[in-house]
């Protein structure tokens, strides 16, 4: 019979080598860097590839980094480079991508709420995985179902749209219409056409369907939870949701007209097309600077005010907990009632008849001011080691932060440290934001003492 303190020695060890997370922003880094090597590690098989070599490393972490992260960028044609085997791996990528980011985020927010006040139960409860059961299992089914209805619904739109007006077979439709519809609801871009949605700028049965699905997938789960629950009874609507919604309307219609206005006469982007098809190409494109990644006109095309508004856009981004990146429209239009708030001289932060605590206005301003740092770094590095104009440079930057995936075609001539750089942009901008906040709100403690005022000079 073995001995029992040898047995229990060979248990302790074998914990050991459990990883443990203090909090859920490591567990989703960890997840999320375990699913990028993963993804990598196919994309590198022969059978991944066209042609009979495999692809090199840094193609396949590149490639991997932006579906992983629902991003979009490319340094290779999608549906020239990989082989049918490498665009389901794309596609999948995208699929855990978009699924885990929306339902962790989104359990994250579930966990702080629970937990805020309580540190040892939060990371207890972590650990174990015993808070909430109930309350997690309701936000990963209500996750997957609204996922999958509003894929499905893209993809039997696109499909018909593929099978009926264009000259390709069902099976081929089929292919086409689900994968552009798992890419637009979970705002990745990645397209099976090498000049992405450019050949059908004017085909309203093509480009609203994925707008419209750009759009669901990136106001956030929570939104859409609440929504099915109380949409036509507005004034029961959160705070949250309210925000959401009137900015994510606001900004869809205000880029639409700085589109239309700053390019209507630029031949090179909507001068090229019909009057009648400007309007849905500006809406369209528009809409994808909500962090989606297609275009129907040639982004490097546009005029240099144009490429300053879009980076702003990009910048905003779309929902929390949603599939858009940037730093959200709720930390942007609450950073603006906070201004609102100083140039009145109020003491209290308030937006819609609701105070916010100054604990969830320095969280958005700590999210924006490490947004505007990792943009401006990542900038200054790309620059230096290339020759390419600052407002290429600027736009590639924001939109891999941000997880657009536009570009104004420079992402594959850049050296590999350029690409590097903007595959460690693609993760943290996809995951810098929910971990900043997360590890905020855990480390939140309430002091016993106050040290002595002070009142440095401002501005």
């Amino acid at each position: 019979m073995p001995d029992k303190r040898e047995y229990q020695r060979v248990r302790a060890s074998r914990r050991r080598w459990v990883p443990r997370f203090r909090h859920p922003a490591q567990a989703i880094v960890a997840a999320f860097a375990v699913a990028v090597a993963v993804g990598t590690g196919l994309l590198m098989l022969p059978i991944a590839r066209e042609g009979p070599d495999s692809a090199p490393l840094l193609t396949a972490l590149f490639t991997a980094t932006s579906a992983v992260c629902v991003t979009g960028l490319i340094v290779v044609d999608t549906p020239v480079y990989w082989s049918a085997f490498g665009q389901v791996v794309i596609l999948a990528m995208i699929q855990v991508g978009g699924f885990g980011i929306m339902t962790l985020a989104s359990l994250v927010g579930l966990l702080i709420w629970r937990r805020l006040g309580l540190r040892s139960r939060l990371i207890a409860a972590a650990e174990t995985k015993q808070i909430g059961l109930g309350d997690v299992r309701r936000v990963i089914v209500g996750v997957v179902k609204a996922s999958l209805l509003f894929e499905a619904l893209t993809a039997v739109l696109l499909t018909a749209r593929f099978a009926l007006g264009y000259d390709v077979g069902l099976v081929r439709a089929i292919e086409l219409g689900g994968f552009h519809a798992v890419s637009a609801f979970n705002n990745a871009g990645f397209a099976l056409f090498s000049d992405s949605l450019i050949g059908f700028a004017g085909d309203p049965w093509i480009c609203l369907p994925i707008a419209a699905a750009v759009i669901i997938g990136g106001i956030g789960f929570p939104v859409l939870l609440e929504l099915r629950q109380r949409l036509l009874r507005p004034r029961r609507w959160s705070l949250h949701t309210k925000l959401t919604i009137g900015m994510t309307v606001l900004l869809l219609i205000s880029s639409t007209v700085f589109l239309t206005l700053a390019e209507w006469g630029n031949p090179r982007t909507l001068g090229q097309l019909q009057p009648s098809d400007r309007l849905l190409s500006a809406f369209f494109n528009a809409t994808m600077l909500r962090t989606a990644g297609f275009n129907s006109f040639d982004p490097g095309q546009l005029n240099s005010g144009t490429l300053l508004g879009s980076d702003v856009l990009m910048f905003i981004g779309g929902g929390s907990a949603g599939t858009a990146g940037g730093i959200k429209v709720t930390t942007f239009v609450l950073l603006l009632f906070v201004i609102w708030a100083e140039v009145r001289g109020d003491d209290e932060v308030s937006v819609l008849d609701r105070r916010i605590e100054p604990r969830v206005w320095r969280q958005a301003l700590s999210v924006a001011l490490f947004s505007v740092a990792a943009v401006v770094i990542s900038t200054f590095v790309l620059i230096e080691i290339t020759q390419i104009s600052f407002d290429a440079v600027l736009y590639e930057t924001v939109s891999a932060f941000a997880t657009v995936g536009l570009s104004t075609g420079i992402t594959a001539t850049l050296p590999p440290a350029g690409q590097l750089v903007l595959v460690a942009l693609m993760f943290i901008g996809r995951l810098g934001p929910i971990s900043l906040v997360s590890a905020l709100a855990l480390r939140e403690r309430h002091r016993l003492f106050h040290v002595p005022e002070g009142r440095p000079l401002i501005g």
